[in-house]
């Protein structure tokens, strides 16, 4: 019991950290600007489903696939780390995502937001699937194995009902104070897209480097 607390600790605060609900209400209520409660509800109730999927996909089966289809984490890193990036541009600006449409091309563009990238990449990024494999192999017993999955299936229920929230929440600040958290929020996310981009690119530089310096000999010779 004593090693299974910190164990079940590292867990919720890794993935609440990767998640970051609170960082994301902005961003959601940015790409549904214009759009009625029932819809947003709609987008968030489906997109903590795949996000939670996705990332239970990739807690049985992240090693398998990875070394099936001959990718790495970095490659996600990288191809997250531009389209966050992309996304907290328009933040910075106060940008709204255009809504000028029919009521019954409404519910394809909630479905395309829901799964992407509201739930890949922002609520099951690079991040959270990487940290996911890696605590999924040192989870060595059966009761590990169940807080992760726990843990887990806990951070997605509270993103939930922190993003069905994000209405009054946003109300409760104002159109003044979402502006300038969406600003704050576009800024913040574009430093960790950064970061996720380079965390990606670094180790990919590296072994190119490395390959290059092991074969420089024989060149020279």
């Amino acid at each position: 019991m004593d090693a299974l607390l910190p164990f079940a600790l590292l867990c919720f605060t890794s993935f609440f950290t990767l998640t970051n609900p609170l960082g994301t209400m902005p961003v959601f209520m940015t790409m549904t600007h214009g759009m009625g409660d029932e819809e947003r509800k709609s987008i968030v109730r489906r997109a903590t489903i795949v996000a939670f999927i996705t990332l239970m996909v990739f807690v049985f089966a992240g090693q398998f696939l990875f070394m099936f289809f001959g990718i790495s984490t970095n490659g996600f890193r990288i191809a997250g780390g531009v389209i966050i990036f992309k996304i907290g541009f328009d933040m910075l600006q106060a940008r709204y995502t255009p809504m000028k449409l029919k009521s019954d091309e409404i519910k394809t563009y909630a479905n395309d937001i829901s799964v992407t990238p509201l739930a890949i990449p922002m609520l099951c990024g690079p991040g959270a699937i990487a940290n996911a494999i890696v605590l999924m192999a040192d989870a060595t017993t059966i009761s590990k194995k169940a807080i992760l999955i726990g843990m887990i299936a806990v951070v997605y229920f509270i993103t939930f009902l922190i993003l069905r929230a994000s209405t009054r929440l946003i109300k409760l600040i104002g159109e003044t104070g979402n502006n300038v958290m969406m600003r704050l929020m576009g800024l913040i996310l574009m430093v960790i897209a950064v970061e996720c981009f380079f965390s990606g690119l670094k180790p990919i530089l590296v072994d190119i480097m490395r390959e290059g310096l092991l074969s420089l000999p024989a060149i020279l010779h």
